[in-house]
């Protein structure tokens, strides 16, 4: 998927829906997204209930859920996509859990069929309108929350959903829960952009694309939506700062619009977590925001900064927080090309609970 490069900053991020582009209501009303059938979930049939010798009579074969992996559709009036996944191993990591970047690919994946569904994005990253004026998608900003990771052989469910934020951007909703129980397991909400692909600036909705994105919008806010430090943190508000210099990305870590992968920006900046971090806690919530692209060629540098709890210090603590930054080794290029915030939670603790549907 493609990374956003923004100029260093855009109105749209701090702006609230922004009604130059038009969404719907559904049932007649803003916001009943979360009321009426958006996040409710029906009990999944089992999977391999049937007895191992009807598995070959298609009479007595009863439904089964594997038979929908990786097939998405249209719900909700077409107002929301979902589709179906199961974890694989090679998406487990070490924790024996799915990893953070697993998570956010399989986000990735959807919000990109979603766009492919209804008619925005062909090859690449864009439309057939989009690519006659060298435009494709690219994201900015992306917040998560997770409760619960899979582990390896679960069956996931995705639902994603768009409305519009500021004049010139989208924001896709997703819901991330377990294929059998219909619990959330992981909130998320990308905001994505255009690029021109030969300034590599961010460019306004042509008009044949906003009125077809139109007809797919929903009213209602983001499901995860944090404040994002525009500043570093100062020395004082940490308790220890931690940088990792000469990460280089790899060729296999760029995308269709020819530089690294939004996706693949977690991996760099958990280099320069530290190992007691990494083994004793998990990602609970994270915020990342982009500000420039970089290649394969781009030397960079990942700083984190672990704030103070509120006793100041780190030992014994539930919840560590951090601040991210990654920019470019001096010489390879200026500026930031990211910032982060990440919550961690001693590992097997939970950070929500997930809101009622009855």
């Amino acid at each position: 998927m493609a990374l956003m490069l923004p100029t260093p900053s855009f109105s749209f991020m701090n702006s609230s829906l922004n009604h130059d582009m038009k969404s719907h209501k559904l049932d007649g009303r803003a916001g009943i997204i979360h009321m009426h059938g958006i996040l409710k979930f029906k009990s999944p049939t089992k999977v391999n209930a049937t007895k191992f010798g009807s598995m070959f009579d298609p009479e007595k074969r009863g439904p089964n859920m594997v038979s929908n992996l990786g097939s998405g559709k249209m719900i909700e009036d077409d107002f929301v996509f979902q589709e179906t996944f199961r974890i694989r191993v090679y998406e487990v990591g070490a924790n024996q859990t799915a990893s953070t970047e697993t998570l956010m690919n399989h986000l990735l994946e959807t919000t990109a069929n979603h766009m492919k569904k209804i008619g925005l994005m062909d090859n690449g990253f864009g439309s057939e309108e989009m690519s006659k004026q060298n435009l494709a998608w690219v994201v900015a900003k992306i917040q998560m929350i997770v409760d619960t990771y899979p582990t390896w052989g679960d069956i996931v469910q995705i639902k994603t959903w768009k409305s519009a934020y500021g004049k010139n951007g989208v924001c896709c909703n997703l819901t991330f829960s377990d294929g059998k129980t219909g619990d959330i397991l992981v909130k998320a909400s990308s905001f994505w952009v255009m690029m021109n692909r030969n300034t590599r600036k961010i460019s306004k909705f042509p008009n044949q694309v906003r009125v077809k994105l139109e007809q797919y919008l929903v009213d209602t806010p983001p499901i995860v939506e944090q404040d994002m430090p525009r500043t570093w943190s100062k020395k004082s508000d940490t308790i220890d700062e931690h940088v990792y210099k000469g990460l280089k990305p790899r060729w296999i870590d760029l995308d269709i619009n020819q530089h690294v992968n939004h996706v693949k920006y977690i991996g760099i900046i958990l280099e320069s977590v530290p190992k007691n971090i990494m083994d004793n806690y998990e990602i609970d919530t994270m915020s990342l925001e982009y500000y420039k692209e970089c290649s394969n060629d781009s030397v960079l540098k990942s700083f984190t900064s672990i704030l103070a709890n509120e006793n100041g210090e780190l030992a014994n603590s539930d919840v560590v927080d951090c601040h991210h930054l990654l920019q470019f080794e001096h010489g390879s290029g200026s500026g930031n090309i990211m910032k982060g915030r990440t919550r961690w939670r001693l590992k097997h603790k939970k950070s929500w609970t997930p809101p009622s549907t009855a």
